[in-house]
Parts: C-alpha cells; structure tokens; sequence
C-alpha cells in the first residue's frame, strides 16, 4: 500500500530527511536531530504533524459518547479548552491515547488519534454510537486538516506576530480560532515536547500558506527531534512504550492513571476500577545508563543476571548528554535511584531508575 503524504510535502521535500511513520511519508530530519532539538529547547521550532488524526463529533448526544469512549471526564471541558485521555477497551487495555478539544463553537469536540488510527478510531465511534442509539455525527476529517506544531521558549512571540488575536494570553490546553495570514485556522496552546507551544489546524490546500507564515522565524524540525524531546518528557508513544498487540497496557500501569475519572462510564471502566483497587505488577518508569552505551526498544533490563523488565524507549539525550530510556519493570523495583542494569549488546550496562521528566517540563 501506498504512503499517504502530508499535504505539506511538496513545501519541504528538497530539504528534508524522509522516513516510513504510521502508514505516512514523513521528514525525519532537515537539518540534523541535535540542530532541530537544540532549537526547540533554546529558541523554537516548528513540525509538520499532519499525519495525526482528527475526528470531530456534533450532535446532541456528542457530549455522551465523548465520555463513554474516553477514560477522562470530558463533561469537565469548557468551550475553547483541551483534555489529554486514553481510549480503552473492555480490559482496560489502552487502544490509543489522545488529546480532546471542546471547540469554541460550544457542543462540538474535535479528537486526535494518532497516526495511522484515525481510520480504525472513526469506525469505533460509530460503532459504539448505533449500538447505544446515540444522535452524534463523527467524521474523519484527517485529510481536511493540516496540523503544523510551533514549540519553544520563543513560540509564543513568534505565533502572536501572525495571528489576529491575542494568543500569548491563552492558557496550556486552550484552544481559538484564529487567522494567520488570512487562512482560518484553530490554534491550540498544546504540544509533545516539553516547551510551550502551539499545534495548528487548518484546511488541507491552505497548508503551504501557513507553513510560509512560520519561514525565517522557525527552525523546520522533523520526527526525530520530536521522538528526543518527548523522550526527554517521559511522553507516551503510541505503537511503541503501549500497543494493543504488542505491549498492551493499562493506564494505570502506563504511568497516566490521572486520565482516569473512574466516577464516569466509560468503556473499560469497571476493569480499570479493578485494577486500580488491586495495584499493578509492572510500572512504566525512566532511566539512566551509568555506563557506556544506548538502551533501545526492546532491549532487556535485569537484576542480578535475572531479566525483570524491557525498554520500550531509549536514546542519548541532546540535552542532558547521558543515555536515557523508558520501559516497565515490576513495581517493587520502580523507586527512583533503584540500581538496575540493561542488556546492550549482551553485555549489562549500569544503570538507575529516575523520575520523569528528565528534565524540567516548561
């Protein structure tokens, strides 16, 4: 099958990097990762994110099946702001985590699988919504919309310059309609990296427009910049540190329980209830190698010889030069400064169990 391409391709495409992500041609690089990531911390940068999903739901039962879907209280969004959830099955497995924006137009929400999802989330809605005869409209916009991220110390300065409203006032989750140079876009104080940013939509044919509004001001990053800074966070990467199939987990153990309103009803609540009651056997923590060497997906952490726990994501940290990574290992063994090791080439490296962030979340 065919790569779907970002309708911001043709923009960048003689100067950047491209890699296979979610089923979506996507720049991994324009300039360097440690260029692009160093821009973000220091200064800003900007990311084409348009392979990520957009679903809108109206109608007036689009409150309910909002919150029969998704593990956080969404009855708690004003018009205008945004909530972090997980969407889970029946056994309180996390099929995909996402951010949900009430827009300002009042009963209206607009929800953002991530790639590659969109298509399979969209048909769990609807599913879910004839079963329970619910009067909502879901619809995958995902390629009406354009999605860039600006992010960095500087972001909000640089947004503020194009738009026409008063975005430096906003707060984190808050999203606007707003114009930037004449295209009508939704501007969100949301972001993966740790910064203070913005992630803006837009119609599909007025990308291009909006990409040049950010030229000169922005530094172009691509995936792998994206991948370190949210390394550095702690952030969750879909298909990665959970999947269904291949590393299912449950909130709980994911290390977000704070997105469960266990007083809601929601799919997967009553397990999750369980769950949370009991305790969870393995825990989703950080790390850092005290030794030579890189820990990588997939790679074994052990304990005295015996293999206790898995990587499920690791690099060398831009900002803190020190190889970091994530992954689970049981929950007595989770303590911040707890001495573990990890298998890199079959050789156990030195390493501690630390608290996320890494770093100071901005």
């Amino acid at each position: 099958m065919a790569l779907r391409k970002p309708p911001l391709y043709d923009a960048y495409a003689a100067e950047a990097t491209f890699t296979e992500f979610g089923g979506w041609e996507m720049p991994v690089e324009f300039d360097s990762i440690r260029a692009e990531h160093t821009a973000v911390r220091e200064s800003v940068g900007i990311f084409d994110v348009s392979h990520m999903g957009e679903i809108v739901v109206s109608g007036a039962d689009a409150t309910e099946l909002m919150q029969r879907l998704a593990s956080n209280d969404i009855t708690r969004l004003s018009p205008g702001e945004s909530q972090y959830s997980a969407i889970t099955d029946e056994s309180g497995i996390i099929l995909d985590d996402t951010i949900v924006y009430r827009l300002p137009e009042g009963e209206e929400y607009l929800f953002v699988p991530n790639a590659g999802h969109d298509e399979e989330i969209h048909d769990r809605w609807v599913d879910y919504r004839d079963q329970w005869n619910l009067d909502a409209t879901v619809e995958n916009q995902t390629e009406a919309w354009a999605m860039v991220a600006v992010q960095g110390p500087d972001a909000a300065a640089t947004v503020d310059r194009v738009t026409d409203v008063d975005v430096t006032s906003l707060s984190k989750g808050d999203v606007v309609t707003a114009e930037i140079d004449g295209v009508e876009s939704l501007t969100a104080r949301t972001g993966y990296t740790g910064e203070d940013g913005f992630e803006i939509l837009c119609p599909t044919e007025e990308a291009p427009i909006l990409w040049s509004a950010f030229e000169g001001d922005c530094t172009p990053c691509g995936l792998g910049s994206r991948d370190t800074l949210r390394t550095e966070m702690g952030y969750l990467l879909s298909g990665q540190d959970f999947d269904p199939d291949a590393e299912p987990r449950t909130p709980y153990e994911a290390g977000i329980g704070w997105t469960v309103a266990l007083d809601t009803d929601f799919v997967g609540r009553d397990a999750l209830a369980e769950i949370e009651a009991a305790g969870v056997e393995e825990t989703f923590v950080g790390l850092v190698l005290r030794e030579r060497g890189i820990a990588r997906h997939g790679y074994d952490i052990a304990v005295d010889g015996d293999v206790v726990g898995h990587v499920t994501s690791g690099t060398m940290s831009p900002t803190l030069g020190e190889a970091i990574a994530l992954g689970y290992v049981p929950s007595s063994l989770s303590t911040p400064g707890t001495e573990i090791a990890v298998v890199v080439r079959d050789q156990e490296k030195r390493a501690e169990i630390v608290s996320t962030p890494f770093i100071e979340d901005n």
